[in-house]
Protein backbone atom coordinates (compact mmCIF):
# COMPACT_ATOMS: atom_id res chain seq x y z
CA UNK A 1 0.00 0.00 0.00
CA UNK A 2 1.69 3.34 -1.09
CA UNK A 3 2.33 5.77 2.30
CA UNK A 4 0.60 8.59 2.77
CA UNK A 5 1.62 12.19 2.33
CA UNK A 6 1.40 13.07 5.45
CA UNK A 7 -0.41 12.26 8.48
CA UNK A 8 -0.90 13.20 12.16
CA UNK A 9 2.43 11.47 13.24
CA UNK A 10 4.75 12.53 10.65
CA UNK A 11 7.56 15.45 11.46
CA UNK A 12 7.06 18.71 10.44
CA UNK A 13 6.49 18.63 6.10
CA UNK A 14 7.09 20.47 2.88
CA UNK A 15 5.15 18.76 0.16
CA UNK A 16 6.22 19.86 -3.21
CA UNK A 17 3.00 19.97 -6.09
CA UNK A 18 -0.22 20.99 -6.92
CA UNK A 19 -2.46 21.86 -3.43
CA UNK A 20 -5.74 20.44 -4.34
CA UNK A 21 -5.07 16.70 -4.50
CA UNK A 22 -2.71 16.74 -1.91
CA UNK A 23 -5.63 18.16 0.47
CA UNK A 24 -8.03 15.45 -0.83
CA UNK A 25 -5.85 13.02 0.90
CA UNK A 26 -5.11 14.50 3.80
CA UNK A 27 -7.53 13.01 7.04
CA UNK A 28 -10.77 15.60 8.19
CA UNK A 29 -10.36 17.90 10.69
CA UNK A 30 -6.18 17.64 11.54
CA UNK A 31 -5.52 21.31 11.63
CA UNK A 32 -6.00 23.62 14.58
CA UNK A 33 -4.74 26.59 12.34
CA UNK A 34 -4.87 27.26 8.58
CA UNK A 35 -2.72 30.80 7.42
CA UNK A 36 -3.21 30.88 3.68
CA UNK A 37 -1.74 34.04 1.34
CA UNK A 38 -3.32 33.11 -2.68
CA UNK A 39 -2.32 34.85 -5.53
CA UNK A 40 -3.76 37.92 -5.21
CA UNK A 41 -5.51 37.71 -9.28
CA UNK A 42 -3.96 41.22 -9.73
CA UNK A 43 -3.50 41.01 -13.59
CA UNK A 44 -3.58 44.61 -15.35
CA UNK A 45 -6.37 43.67 -17.74
CA UNK A 46 -9.70 42.91 -15.45
CA UNK A 47 -13.13 42.83 -15.92
CA UNK A 48 -15.10 41.87 -12.72
CA UNK A 49 -16.93 38.70 -12.00
CA UNK A 50 -19.81 39.94 -9.81
CA UNK A 51 -21.00 36.97 -7.43
CA UNK A 52 -23.86 36.60 -4.59
CA UNK A 53 -24.18 33.24 -3.00
CA UNK A 54 -27.29 33.35 -0.71
CA UNK A 55 -28.99 30.31 0.87
CA UNK A 56 -32.16 28.61 -0.95
CA UNK A 57 -34.09 25.32 -0.45
CA UNK A 58 -33.67 24.73 -4.21
CA UNK A 59 -30.09 25.74 -4.28
CA UNK A 60 -28.06 24.57 -6.96
CA UNK A 61 -25.20 23.11 -4.67
CA UNK A 62 -25.16 22.05 -0.78
CA UNK A 63 -22.84 23.16 1.63
CA UNK A 64 -21.59 22.12 4.43
CA UNK A 65 -23.75 21.39 7.59
CA UNK A 66 -26.39 20.64 4.80
CA UNK A 67 -27.74 23.96 3.69
CA UNK A 68 -27.89 24.57 -0.33
CA UNK A 69 -26.90 27.80 -1.80
CA UNK A 70 -28.05 29.24 -4.93
CA UNK A 71 -24.96 30.79 -6.75
CA UNK A 72 -25.83 34.06 -9.02
CA UNK A 73 -23.57 35.40 -10.72
CA UNK A 74 -23.21 38.25 -13.53
CA UNK A 75 -21.41 38.22 -17.02
CA UNK A 76 -18.40 35.44 -16.46
CA UNK A 77 -15.15 37.16 -17.21
CA UNK A 78 -11.84 36.62 -17.29
CA UNK A 79 -8.42 37.64 -15.70
CA UNK A 80 -4.87 38.07 -17.92
CA UNK A 81 -3.73 36.50 -14.67
CA UNK A 82 -2.48 32.89 -14.68
CA UNK A 83 -6.05 31.38 -13.65
CA UNK A 84 -9.17 32.33 -16.24
CA UNK A 85 -11.79 32.08 -13.44
CA UNK A 86 -9.90 33.14 -9.79
CA UNK A 87 -12.74 31.72 -8.12
CA UNK A 88 -13.55 28.49 -9.60
CA UNK A 89 -9.42 28.07 -8.72
CA UNK A 90 -9.93 29.41 -5.07
CA UNK A 91 -13.33 27.49 -4.09
CA UNK A 92 -12.28 24.24 -3.93
CA UNK A 93 -9.51 24.34 -1.90
CA UNK A 94 -11.36 26.59 0.99
CA UNK A 95 -14.19 23.84 1.00
CA UNK A 96 -10.77 21.51 1.44
CA UNK A 97 -9.59 24.03 4.34
CA UNK A 98 -13.11 23.54 5.88
CA UNK A 99 -12.92 20.21 6.04
CA UNK A 100 -9.34 19.56 7.34
CA UNK A 101 -10.03 22.24 10.05
CA UNK A 102 -10.66 20.57 13.80
CA UNK A 103 -13.30 21.53 15.68
CA UNK A 104 -11.70 24.79 17.93
CA UNK A 105 -9.79 25.10 14.64
CA UNK A 106 -9.66 28.69 12.73
CA UNK A 107 -8.65 29.82 9.13
CA UNK A 108 -6.65 32.87 8.60
CA UNK A 109 -7.28 33.57 4.38
CA UNK A 110 -4.95 36.47 3.58
CA UNK A 111 -6.06 38.88 0.42
CA UNK A 112 -6.34 42.30 -1.08
CA UNK A 113 -9.18 44.75 -1.90
CA UNK A 114 -8.99 43.72 -5.09
CA UNK A 115 -10.95 40.44 -4.38
CA UNK A 116 -11.38 40.02 -0.47
CA UNK A 117 -15.20 41.27 -0.92
CA UNK A 118 -15.72 38.28 -2.98
CA UNK A 119 -13.76 36.20 -0.96
CA UNK A 120 -16.38 36.80 2.45
CA UNK A 121 -19.41 36.21 0.60
CA UNK A 122 -17.49 32.72 -0.42
CA UNK A 123 -16.70 31.88 2.88
CA UNK A 124 -19.92 32.77 4.75
CA UNK A 125 -21.64 30.26 2.16
CA UNK A 126 -19.01 27.23 2.93
CA UNK A 127 -18.58 28.37 6.62
CA UNK A 128 -21.67 29.76 7.67
CA UNK A 129 -21.74 33.53 8.85
CA UNK A 130 -21.96 32.65 12.24
CA UNK A 131 -18.58 31.50 11.49
CA UNK A 132 -17.10 34.62 10.59
CA UNK A 133 -14.86 35.87 13.50
CA UNK A 134 -12.75 39.69 12.39
CA UNK A 135 -11.64 41.15 9.13
CA UNK A 136 -7.65 42.24 10.41
CA UNK A 137 -6.53 45.53 8.31
CA UNK A 138 -2.49 44.68 8.31
CA UNK A 139 -1.31 48.67 7.44
CA UNK A 140 2.36 49.00 6.27
CA UNK A 141 4.14 52.02 5.62
CA UNK A 142 6.20 51.11 2.53
CA UNK A 143 5.87 50.22 -0.99
CA UNK A 144 4.14 52.28 -3.98
CA UNK A 145 2.95 55.89 -3.98
CA UNK A 146 -0.07 56.92 -5.81
CA UNK A 147 -0.76 60.63 -6.90
CA UNK A 148 -4.20 60.19 -8.53
CA UNK A 149 -5.96 57.87 -5.62
CA UNK A 150 -5.41 57.87 -1.75
CA UNK A 151 -2.08 55.36 -1.57
CA UNK A 152 -2.79 51.52 -0.81
CA UNK A 153 -0.95 50.60 2.60
CA UNK A 154 -3.24 47.96 3.48
CA UNK A 155 -4.08 43.95 2.96
CA UNK A 156 -7.04 42.14 4.37
CA UNK A 157 -6.98 39.02 6.36
CA UNK A 158 -10.74 36.96 6.82
CA UNK A 159 -10.95 34.87 10.30
CA UNK A 160 -13.52 32.40 10.19
CA UNK A 161 -13.89 29.58 12.70
CA UNK A 162 -14.90 25.96 12.45
CA UNK A 163 -17.34 26.31 15.57
CA UNK A 164 -18.12 29.66 16.64
CA UNK A 165 -19.69 28.22 19.86
CA UNK A 166 -16.22 26.42 20.73
CA UNK A 167 -13.00 28.09 19.61
CA UNK A 168 -9.48 28.40 20.74
CA UNK A 169 -8.33 32.09 20.59
CA UNK A 170 -5.91 33.68 23.29
CA UNK A 171 -4.65 37.05 22.83
CA UNK A 172 -2.35 36.83 25.97
CA UNK A 173 0.09 35.01 24.46
CA UNK A 174 0.61 37.55 21.24
CA UNK A 175 2.92 40.09 20.73
CA UNK A 176 1.91 44.07 22.17
CA UNK A 177 1.80 46.88 20.26
CA UNK A 178 3.03 50.37 21.57
CA UNK A 179 0.20 52.71 22.44
CA UNK A 180 -0.70 55.76 20.32
CA UNK A 181 -0.78 58.19 22.91
CA UNK A 182 1.51 57.06 25.79
CA UNK A 183 0.86 60.00 27.58
CA UNK A 184 -2.87 59.32 28.17
CA UNK A 185 -2.01 55.75 29.77
CA UNK A 186 -0.06 54.91 33.23
CA UNK A 187 4.28 54.50 32.70
CA UNK A 188 3.14 50.31 33.40
CA UNK A 189 0.67 49.81 30.64
CA UNK A 190 3.02 52.30 27.66
CA UNK A 191 5.72 49.45 29.36
CA UNK A 192 3.83 46.30 28.62
CA UNK A 193 2.11 47.64 25.45
CA UNK A 194 -1.71 47.21 24.18
CA UNK A 195 -2.92 44.24 22.87
CA UNK A 196 -3.39 44.32 19.09
CA UNK A 197 -6.82 45.31 17.04
CA UNK A 198 -8.48 43.58 14.30
CA UNK A 199 -5.91 46.91 12.51
CA UNK A 200 -2.35 45.38 12.81
CA UNK A 201 0.16 47.99 11.76
CA UNK A 202 3.49 46.56 10.82
CA UNK A 203 5.83 46.88 8.08
CA UNK A 204 6.93 44.80 4.92
CA UNK A 205 9.51 42.58 4.43
CA UNK A 206 11.90 45.63 3.99
CA UNK A 207 14.89 44.92 1.28
CA UNK A 208 17.51 44.92 3.81
CA UNK A 209 15.72 42.99 6.60
CA UNK A 210 17.59 40.16 7.82
CA UNK A 211 14.83 37.99 7.58
CA UNK A 212 14.56 38.56 3.39
CA UNK A 213 14.84 35.48 1.42
CA UNK A 214 13.98 37.19 -1.94
CA UNK A 215 11.13 35.61 -2.70
CA UNK A 216 8.60 37.92 -4.23
CA UNK A 217 5.80 37.60 -2.17
CA UNK A 218 7.23 37.08 1.27
CA UNK A 219 5.30 37.94 4.28
CA UNK A 220 7.13 38.96 7.46
CA UNK A 221 7.37 36.62 9.87
CA UNK A 222 5.72 38.97 12.87
CA UNK A 223 2.52 38.96 11.34
CA UNK A 224 2.63 34.72 11.29
CA UNK A 225 3.56 34.65 14.95
CA UNK A 226 0.75 36.59 15.81
CA UNK A 227 -2.04 34.23 13.95
CA UNK A 228 0.09 31.24 15.82
CA UNK A 229 0.19 32.07 19.09
CA UNK A 230 -3.38 33.48 18.94
CA UNK A 231 -5.33 30.72 17.63
CA UNK A 232 -3.03 27.43 18.44
CA UNK A 233 -1.60 25.53 21.49
CA UNK A 234 2.15 24.05 21.66
CA UNK A 235 2.23 20.87 19.67
CA UNK A 236 -1.06 21.99 17.57
CA UNK A 237 -0.64 21.35 13.31
CA UNK A 238 -0.83 23.95 11.42
CA UNK A 239 -1.05 24.40 7.70
CA UNK A 240 -0.51 26.31 4.68
CA UNK A 241 -0.89 24.99 0.84
CA UNK A 242 0.14 28.41 -0.65
CA UNK A 243 3.62 28.17 1.06
CA UNK A 244 5.55 30.72 -0.82
CA UNK A 245 8.77 31.26 0.96
CA UNK A 246 7.79 29.16 4.00
CA UNK A 247 6.87 31.72 6.60
CA UNK A 248 4.19 29.71 8.26
CA UNK A 249 7.01 27.47 8.89
CA UNK A 250 9.11 29.56 10.36
CA UNK A 251 6.82 30.75 12.99
CA UNK A 252 4.80 27.45 13.96
CA UNK A 253 8.81 26.24 14.43
CA UNK A 254 9.63 29.30 16.61
CA UNK A 255 6.41 28.75 18.79
CA UNK A 256 6.40 25.10 19.11
CA UNK A 257 3.96 24.26 16.89
CA UNK A 258 4.03 21.75 14.17
CA UNK A 259 3.47 22.42 10.35
CA UNK A 260 2.86 21.54 7.26
CA UNK A 261 3.36 23.09 3.75
CA UNK A 262 2.28 23.17 0.62
CA UNK A 263 3.56 24.46 -2.69
CA UNK A 264 3.91 23.66 -6.45
CA UNK A 265 6.54 26.34 -7.54
CA UNK A 266 10.39 24.69 -7.82
CA UNK A 267 11.37 28.22 -6.37
CA UNK A 268 9.04 28.49 -3.75
CA UNK A 269 10.27 24.69 -2.36
CA UNK A 270 14.13 25.54 -2.96
CA UNK A 271 13.33 28.85 -0.82
CA UNK A 272 11.90 27.14 2.02
CA UNK A 273 14.42 24.52 1.95
CA UNK A 274 17.35 26.89 2.81
CA UNK A 275 14.67 29.02 5.04
CA UNK A 276 13.91 25.90 6.78
CA UNK A 277 16.59 22.84 6.85
CA UNK A 278 18.71 25.25 9.00
CA UNK A 279 16.07 25.35 11.88
CA UNK A 280 16.00 23.20 15.48
CA UNK A 281 13.24 21.09 13.64
CA UNK A 282 13.91 20.93 10.01
CA UNK A 283 10.95 19.46 7.78
CA UNK A 284 10.80 16.42 5.77
CA UNK A 285 10.99 17.57 1.89
CA UNK A 286 8.45 15.23 0.04
CA UNK A 287 7.08 15.38 -3.55
CA UNK A 288 3.57 14.84 -4.18
CA UNK A 289 3.66 11.51 -5.91
CA UNK A 290 5.70 9.94 -2.45
CA UNK A 291 8.76 10.50 -3.08
CA UNK A 292 11.47 12.58 -1.83
CA UNK A 293 12.07 16.11 -3.15
CA UNK A 294 15.03 16.69 -5.18
CA UNK A 295 17.82 18.58 -3.32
Amino acid sequence: MKEPLWSPTAPNTVIAGDNLPVLETLPEGSFQLICIDPPFNTGRVQRAQRMRTVRAADGDRVGFKGHTYQTLRGALTAYDDVFSDYWDFLAPRLEQAWRLLNETGTLYLHLDYREVHYAKVMLDALFGRECFLNEIIWAYDYGARAKRRWPTKHDNILVYVKNPKDYHFNNEDVDREPYMAPGLVTPDKVARGKLPTDVWWHTIVAPNARERTGYPTQKPVGILKRMVAASSRPGDWVLDFFAGSGTLGAAAGALDRRYLLIDSHPEAIAVMRRRLEATPTPPRFVAAEGELAAS
